[in-house]
């Protein structure tokens, strides 16, 4: 069984690096030991010949999920695989186009401040608070006829996510959006809220 060309000549350059330190003593002539071995020479490489590359994909590995195809976008598109196409310009005098959504918050402390809550059956006040409480930070609910959210006393800020926690450590409710509105949930019965500015 032969071995492949290139573990061959990997072995045949390490040899000879080897070699060529072990041999060498701080810039005088190379000494050669009795234990050396003696150096052979590569076996000939034959010439590949070359000419134009061709490109042809190949078969799926047994049991991966197979790919969608991708295809190339029309010249000048901006179309990238898997995403859905970017909405056309508006015409002139067409309607206008929507507002961007705000951008996510990046962090807790644009959070932190008075927030007006409002639920089904009324409103109240949340206040959200830059005081650490543990490995969460303070928060209150004054006015709350919501019996969860009148327990609140705990918030935190977790992958885009406002949590907020009642006495207890449960989960009140988890909110998105941005520094200004949010909206979510209650964990409990799952009615909708939103926080405002």
């Amino acid at each position: 069984m032969t071995k492949p060309l290139w573990l061959t000549t990997a072995v045949i350059c390490s040899a000879l690096a080897l070699g060529a330190c072990s041999s060498t003593r701080l810039g005088g002539p190379p000494i050669r030991g009795a234990t050396a071995a003696p150096i052979t020479e590569a076996p000939p490489v034959e010439a590949v010949p070359s000419g134009p590359v061709e490109a042809s994909p190949l078969p799926p590995i047994a049991g991966a999920p197979i790919a969608p195809e991708m295809t190339a976008p029309p010249a000048g598109g901006t179309e990238i695989a898997g995403l859905p196409p970017a909405p056309p310009p508006p015409t002139i005098g067409g309607p206008a186009a929507a507002p961007a959504p705000a951008p996510a918050p990046t962090n807790r402390t644009a959070m932190v401040g008075n927030w007006s809550v409002q639920i089904s059956g009324g409103s109240c006040r949340v206040q959200l608070s830059s005081t650490p409480a543990l490995d969460l930070y303070r928060a209150s609910a004054s006015g709350c006829s919501n019996q969860d959210l009148s327990k609140v006393n705990a918030w935190d800020y977790r992958d885009g996510e406002v949590y907020l926690y009642q006495t207890g450590g449960s989960v009140t409710a988890r909110l998105r959006g941005s520094s200004s509105s949010l909206s979510g949930v209650l964990a409990k019965s799952g009615a909708p809220l939103s926080l405002t500015r």
